[in-house]
């Protein structure tokens, strides 16, 4: 049986001042996506469209205000927004966790659309070059989630071999057997519980990495080697994400708080519903035959 191996979440602390692994994992997203927008540039395709190393740290520099911003506002607004509501100094707590990744994609196309504007540049060209970057940080963003042991997954069977037991989550177990009676009794669950004082769960952050951190990049990745009509980059990642977040949340224990929504999705599964049709319109659009290039 798995166990989660309860990182101190603090990397680095001297006297009051400390550095969070949740923080560090931001600064590894953003540097991932500066070395491999470098690396982008080697292709001749995207050089030509006057890409270059000082133009990359422009628009990062724009991307890393979307992702802050966006992402903690997103949380606030879309999971706990009367709590923010009532302790709006909470916001700023960013190294506590609580950040949303669609309220950062919104933080993020506002920050593209501003950069674009001042650089007269089109939105979907400057998209196109920003998706294949993105994955990078998904992961590096799951991975700090792991660290912290937050946002794990759903009870599962005491046998899978894939089960992980999140000693922080003991309040959630509780809760789980309380509501899951017949569940509990049918798989043993009340007694692995007091043997173990945790539940088998998902490590859905560990499927995110999978998922939507590397198998998302290489998709992007590949595709994007090759020239391709604008925007269809960035059709790929809007429905690339959502299709795979979509899958993984089946995984990831809803937040309790919140809970699942209509027709039993949480709300990150509504929340990339929109994306899928979203990328698969624009991708639609982007290889339509009479369509300027």
């Amino acid at each position: 049986m798995l166990i989660h191996p309860q990182f101190n979440p603090i990397a680095v602390q001297i006297g009051s001042f400390a550095v969070h692994w949740y923080g560090l994992m931001y600064l590894v997203a953003f540097a991932g996506a500066a070395m491999l927008g470098r690396w982008r540039l080697r292709l001749p395709h995207v050089a030509a469209q006057g890409w270059n190393a000082k133009a990359i740290d422009d628009l990062l520099f724009y991307i890393v205000l979307g992702v802050v911003l966006g992402g903690r506002l997103g949380y606030a607004l879309f999971y706990q927004a009367s709590f923010y509501f009532n302790h709006p100094l909470e916001i700023f707590k960013v190294w506590q966790g609580g950040m949303s990744f669609h309220g950062g994609l919104m933080g993020v196309t506002a920050a593209m659309i501003l950069y674009a504007r001042r650089r007269q540049r089109a939105l979907l060209q400057v998209s196109d070059f920003v998706a294949p970057l993105v994955p990078f940080g998904i992961a590096a963003g799951r991975f700090g989630n792991f660290i912290n042991g937050e946002l794990w997954g759903r009870v599962t069977r005491p046998d899978a071999f894939w089960a992980m037991l999140f000693p922080q989550a003991k309040l959630s177990d509780l809760a789980w057997l309380a509501m899951h009676e017949a569940d509990a009794a049918a798989h043993g669950l009340q007694h692995f519980f007091e043997r173990y004082h945790a539940l088998p769960r998902h490590p859905s952050q560990l499927y995110a990495i999978a998922l939507e951190g590397a198998g998302l990049f290489l998709i992007l990745w590949l595709f994007a080697r090759k020239p391709r009509p604008t925007g269809a980059v960035t059709a790929l990642f809007l429905a690339g994400y959502g299709c795979l977040r979509f899958i993984d949340e089946f995984a990831r224990e809803p937040d309790d708080f919140l809970g699942l929504l209509a027709l039993e999705l949480s709300m990150g599964q509504w929340l990339s519903l929109p994306m899928v049709a979203a990328g698969a319109l624009l991708l639609i659009i982007s290889f339509a035959p009479n369509r300027t290039r």
